[in-house]
Formats: C-alpha cells, sequence, structure tokens
C-alpha cells in the first residue's frame, strides 16, 4: 500500500489534464476556486515538459512554426502558440475560455498583488519571518478572492518572468484578441457589447476601466503606508528638522491632488502635479539613504533596516504603477508589469532574501568593525613586524600560565559543568589580560583581519588596488607567521621551566606521569585533533562576529552617553570620571565581549556536549604547546625519540594550521558576502596572490622591498 501511495505521488508531481479537457471545463459562472484551479491547470499545461504539442492540419505552416518552438528555445512558446491555434479554431470554446479569464481577473482583488507582492506586510522582521515560514507550508487555498494567492499558485517557476517578457509582439496581439472575444456564436466573436457575455464575465472594456481603477487605489494605499513608515517614531527620529519640512509628510496630499484630478483638469496642470508627487517620491528614498548614513554612524538596527528597505520596494512599486498609469497607449505595459510582479512574488516567499535584505547592513557594521580591529594585527614594514613580534612574545608569557591553571582545575575532579565555568573563566581571564597588555595571541588574528582585507576589495577593481589587497594579503600571513612565532618561542621553554622548577623546589611535578601520557595521546594527529582545531576556529571567528554585535549594540542604544551623564557614576567618578569610564567601554566594548565570549565557550561548549552524552574538546595551538612542553618536561627528553611525541606535535601543528586557516576563510567569506563581490574577481585576485608568492617566497616570513622595475632604454 505505501510503494502504491509513494508511486502515485511521484506521479501526481508530472500529472495534468489535457488540453482538450481543460478548456471544456472552462465556466465562468463556475465558483471561483474552480475557476482558479481552472487557470492553474492552464498554466500547467504550458509549463509541462516533454512531448511537443500535436500538429493542427488547418495550418500546416503555423504547425511547422510551433513544432520549431517558435520564440527561441522554451517549449512554453509552442505550447502557447498551439494553445491560440486551437482556441482561434473553435469560436465556442475560445468565447468561453474568455469569458473565465475575465471573470477571474474581476472576482480576484488585485489590490494586495499591486500593494504587497514582494513587500513585506508585517511591520516588523520576526513577524515577516514567520509569516514567510508559514505560507511556505501552507499555500494560499484557492477559493479566497486574491489575486496574489492566484499568482503564487499559476507562476511557480521563478523564469515565468523572462519567458512573459520573451513574448513577442504577434503572441501578444492574438492574446489581446482572445481576451476581446465574448460568449456568444461564431459570428458574434468580435463584438464587445457586454450584454452577449455571460452574466459573472465583465466585458472587456468594463475589465480595462475596472484594472485602471484598481492601479490608483493601489498607489493610494502604497502612498499610505509610505508615509506611515517615514512618519514612524524609527524614521523619523533619525531625520533632521521638524517633522512637516520631511518629504513624507506632504506625500500624500501630493498623491490625492493627483489621483483625485477631475476628468477636466488641464493637460500642463496634471503634468505638475506629477512632477510634484514623483519629487517627492524621490525625496523619499534620498531620506531612506540619510537614515542608512545615520545607521553607519550610531549602529544598525535590524527592524530600522527592514522598516526602510520595505519603504523602498514600495516607493518603486508606485513608480512601476505610475509608469503603467500616466502612458495607456503603451502596448506592453501590462506584460512588463506582470512580469515584475511575478519577480516579486518569488521573492516574498524567499525566507532567504528577506535576511540577506534585512542583515546586510549589520553584517556590514560588524565586519567593518572587525576590519578596524584587523587593522592593528597586520604588520606592513619590519618595525610592525618586530613590534608584532614583541606582542607575540607576551602573549605566549601569559598562555604558559594558562596552561597550567587548567590542569590545576582539572585536577580538582569537579563537575563538569563547574570545571568548564572555571576553565571558561581561566580562559576568558587570560585573553583579557593579554588585550589590555598589548600582547598578541596568535590565533585570534586571523577573525579580524579577514574583514581588513575584505574591505580593500572595495579598491580592488583598479590595478593600485589590487596591488595593495595583495600586498596586505601577504603581510597579513606574515604577521600570523610571527605571532605564532612568538608565542611559541616563548609557551614552550617557559612551560618546561615551570614544571622543572616545580619538581626542583617543591620535589613533585604540577602534573604527574600519567596525566602527561594521557595529554599527549589526545594531541595525536590520528585522532579527533583536526576536528576539535577546526571548530576552535570557527569558535573564535564566531567570538569576532559578537565582538561586532556588542559594538553595534553599544553605539546604537547610545550607551556612552547613557553612561556619560548618569547621575549615579558622576556622584562617583566625577564628571570627567564619568566621561573617561564611558570612553573607555566605548573603546574596549568589542574586545572585552570577543574575549569573554571565546572563553566562555572554549571552557562551557565541552560541558555541555559532555552532559548530552558526547565528548567534545577544544584545541588551541598556543595551549597545546604548553601542554606538550609540560609533558616533556615531566617524562624527561627521552619523549622526544617516541612516537607518541611526533603525533603530538603533528597533531599541534595541525591545530595551528586550523585555527588559522578556518577562522580567517570564515571571516573573509562574511566579509565578501557583505560586499557582494564577483566571482571571477575573486579568482584574480587569488591567482595575484599566487603569483607574489612564488615570485617572492620571503615576504611570508619578512618584510621584503619590492624590487625596481627595470629602467627602459
Amino acid at each position: 500500500m505505501f510503494t502504491s501511495l509513494w508511486r502515485n505521488w511521484r506521479a501526481s508531481r508530472r500529472a495534468g489534464l489535457q488540453l482538450d479537457l481543460i478548456l471544456a471545463n472552462a465556466d465562468p459562472q463556475a465558483p471561483l476556486a474552480d475557476r482558479n484551479l481552472w487557470l492553474a491547470d492552464v498554466f500547467g499545461w504550458l509549463n509541462r515538459s516533454g512531448q511537443r504539442p500535436p500538429r493542427q492540419d488547418e495550418n500546416k505552416d503555423e504547425n511547422k512554426d510551433v513544432d520549431q518552438g517558435g520564440d527561441g528555445d522554451d517549449p512554453r512558446h509552442a505550447r502557447l502558440r498551439y494553445l491560440l491555434q486551437v482556441l482561434e479554431n473553435n469560436p465556442e470554446v475560445a468565447g468561453r475560455a474568455a469569458a473565465t479569464l475575465r471573470s477571474v481577473l474581476a472576482d480576484n482583488d488585485a489590490t494586495a498583488l499591486l500593494c504587497d507582492t514582494g513587500v513585506a506586510s508585517r511591520p516588523g522582521f520576526w513577524g515577516e519571518f514567520w509569516r514567510r515560514v508559514v505560507a511556505w507550508m501552507l499555500p494560499p487555498p484557492p477559493n479566497r478572492g486574491d489575486m496574489a494567492g492566484l499568482f503564487t499558485r499559476v507562476f511557480r517557476r521563478p523564469d515565468y518572468a523572462a519567458w512573459m517578457e520573451s513574448l513577442d509582439d504577434a503572441t501578444l496581439a492574438r492574446i489581446r484578441a482572445l481576451m476581446r472575444r465574448d460568449g456568444g456564436d461564431a459570428s458574434s466573436n468580435a463584438s464587445n457589447d457586454a450584454s452577449s457575455a455571460p452574466s459573472s464575465a465583465p466585458s472587456p472594456d468594463a475589465l480595462s476601466l475596472r484594472l485602471e481603477q484598481t492601479l490608483i487605489r493601489s498607489m493610494q494605499v502604497l502612498v499610505s503606508q509610505v508615509r506611515a513608515v517615514g512618519l514612524g517614531q524609527d524614521i523619523r527620529s533619525r531625520l533632521p528638522g521638524p517633522v512637516d519640512e520631511t518629504p513624507f509628510f506632504t506625500l500624500e496630499a501630493a498623491a490625492s491632488a493627483l489621483f483625485d484630478s477631475p476628468p477636466d483638469t488641464p493637460r500642463d496642470v496634471l503634468g505638475q502635479r506629477l512632477n510634484v508627487f514623483r519629487a517627492l517620491l524621490d525625496d523619499c528614498r534620498a531620506a531612506g539613504d540619510a537614515v542608512y548614513e545615520e545607521l553607519k554612524r550610531n549602529g544598525v538596527a535590524v527592524d530600522v533596516v527592514y522598516q526602510i528597505e520595505s519603504m523602498k520596494l514600495r516607493v518603486a512599486r508606485i513608480e512601476l504603477l505610475l509608469g503603467v498609469w500616466i502612458d495607456p497607449t503603451q502596448r506592453h505595459r501590462y506584460v512588463h508589469l506582470i512580469a515584475e510582479l511575478i519577480r516579486s512574488t518569488q521573492a516574498r516567499g524567499s525566507i532567504r532574501h528577506l535576511a540577506a535584505s534585512s542583515f546586510a547592513h549589520l553584517a556590514r557594521r560588524v565586519m567593518d568593525r572587525s576590519a578596524e580591529t584587523g587593522e592593528h594585527y597586520i604588520a606592513r614594514d619590519s618595525l610592525e613586524y618586530l613590534d608584532m613580534l614583541k606582542a607575540s612574545l607576551g602573549g605566549g608569557f601569559i598562555v604558559a600560565f594558562t596552561v597550567y591553571l587548567k590542569f590545576f582545575i582539572v585536577s580538582l575532579h569537579l563537575d563538569k559543568f563547574l570545571e568548564g565555568l572555571l576553565n571558561a573563566l581561566n580562559y576568558a581571564g587570560s585573553f583579557l589580560v593579554i588585550q589590555f597588555a598589548h600582547f598578541t595571541l596568535a590565533t585570534k588574528q586571523p577573525a579580524m583581519t579577514g574583514p581588513a582585507l575584505a574591505r580593500r576589495l572595495d579598491a580592488a577593481y583598479t590595478p593600485d588596488g589590487r596591488e595593495a589587497f595583495v600586498d596586505d594579503t601577504l603581510a597579513m600571513l606574515r604577521s600570523n607567521a610571527a605571532a605564532i612565532l612568538g608565542n611559541l618561542a616563548v609557551v614552550l621553554p617557559l612551560a618546561w621551566a615551570i614544571q622543572w622548577t616545580a619538581m626542583r623546589v617543591a620535589g613533585h611535578p604540577l602534573i604527574d606521569a600519567d596525566k602527561a601520557q594521557d595529554t599527549l595521546h589526545s594531541l595525536s594527529f590520528w585522532g579527533p585533533t583536526p576536528l576539535y582545531a577546526a571548530l576552535t576556529g570557527a569558535l573564535i571567528w564566531l567570538s569576532s562576529l559578537i565582538a561586532g554585535w556588542a559594538d553595534n549594540w553599544f553605539a546604537l542604544h547610545r550607551v556612552h552617553d547613557v553612561m556619560a551623564y548618569g547621575r549615579r557614576a558622576r556622584r562617583l567618578l566625577g564628571e570627567r570620571g564619568a566621561v573617561r569610564w564611558a570612553g573607555f567601554w566605548e573603546r574596549n566594548v568589542s574586545q572585552i565581549a570577543a574575549n569573554v565570549s571565546l572563553g566562555l565557550m572554549l571552557g562551557l561548549l565541552p560541558a555541555l556536549v559532555d552532559a548530552l552524552g558526547s565528548t567534545l574538546e577544544v584545541r588551541h595551538v598556543s595551549l597545546s604547546a604548553g601542554q606538550i612542553a609540560a609533558a616533556v618536561a615531566t617524562l624527561g627528553w627521552d619523549l622526544v625519540h617516541t612516537q607518541v611525541f611526533w603525533l603530538a606535535v603533528a597533531g599541534t601543528a595541525a591545530t595551528g594550521a586550523l585555527n588559522v586557516i578556518v577562522s580567517f576563510a570564515l571571516a573573509f567569506n562574511v566579509a565578501l558576502a557583505s560586499r557582494d563581490m564577483r566571482r571571477d574577481d575573486r579568482v584574480s585576485l587569488t591567482a595575484g596572490v599566487r603569483r607574489r608568492i612564488l615570485r617572492r617566497p620571503a615576504s611570508l616570513f619578512w618584510p621584503v622591498k619590492p624590487r625596481p622595475a627595470p629602467a627602459q632604454s
């Protein structure tokens, strides 16, 4: 039974009625649900793949063109031409089909289609998000008189818009002639008298008048929506000047003057009102851009971006409908409108499109904030390279003590969650000390330098910009190499020295031989170490996102001003002290958020996974190197002759590579996505970096001055 159901379900995806049965079902007096399903069946037949339509003997030249596909290679052109030919050869069927189609257009309200399709219809991002999720799960019912739902049911394929615009003039003329047929006999097919049409189908002229009224009504609805968004608190508070000077305030009055003009209004007066209305639409769009600039300076709010994008889409929709309404003599005005509405229908149901349009500006600000931090981690000359090396030596000094504090926490044999919390505090504290001591931890750099490099892509379309990008890429690789070298140059001997000193002074090691052996086995390359290292790189990148989000939140909510002008802060620290305290947090909130979040993730995530019955560990190259050094001090130098030691060394080397590569790749690709760079440009830049490395490989380890160009004779 289940096999039969599965086979029937698969067959139903491609099944459909034959054309003669579809045309026989055309009935302008049928219930609305049946007529809507009839139209969906017609387009389903047009969209059906497989055998081409059969020939008609009445017109062999026409059939030859049909079999060859007619307009282009799309078989839907051939099927449409065949459908029109069948209807032209059967006047009674054509009149009934035309009346049914006009009744469908008349009985389905097009206001929602013209106003809301492709435009978010909920006032907030999450409301629209869940609306699209529900719409994706539950298609609109066919018995609802809503043209937007009918579009969703009929135009399911995204290429329908291009197909509609590719129809030739002859085919469009035949469609218009079909629409003007009535339901009488063959001798009265050309009649436009409404009395000869079925009672439920309007005449062609009445339908045209109704569509024009729907255009005007839809534009008025859109104007009220644009005005409501622009005068809302989120937008109004970010625009300069009083509210009555904003274009949103006078937009509705200008629309009423244009759309409610009496028929005898002079054309020059209508032209002036039209120009005023269009100028206000441009001003509304410019006001949205001004709000974007304010958001860049003072923090991005997703809901505000969502409202601006919705407002701009409504302005664009008004201009689209205005172009159709102004010039009724356009031959293909409704074809272009339908094509745009099909594209909007596809975008309206896309959850990915909604998230991309709403979060793009937030991602851009987060990446730019990370890029500002990443600039400090790129050493472009020898002095900056030496400074980076010195800072990494200090970072290795702090990490050595972090290693032994972790060993001490583990030796307490506490509850897993409490142990993870203490490890998280250990990591976070160490990272904060490294940060405020102006030291460097190697693997935290790539998550910040990736956005810094991506920001160079804004100028990478010129030869000088590409050269600058290649130079900065090599400087970033060189800086990471220097930071890793500096960390390991201190953490290895210092961790060994601490263990050796404890054995000589206290008489027993800080970690015993069994713990040292277990540590080496856990770091082995032949195990889950590479997977754990890649996961740690992803956590490092995630901490950089949290840093950018924290900086954006701090700026968006004006926390600096709240702290600087807070009454309690001023009483406790004084006016100047409160300002300095607020400035400290403004400068360091992103780094504090990055360090604390990374420490919490590295410490608590293994404990949470363990509570779920699985195993997870973090692998950080500097911490792993310190653990190997401590194990060598415990077990003696003979350990270097064993396989377990070199497998642990290989695992640590892989850890360093994966920490850097994964965090940099994630940060760089997100930054690229926020700039929407083409794939060809990415490939050319990658090839430029590869050529520079092959030409001057020493630049990966020390700043090398470019060779002077040969003098021309």
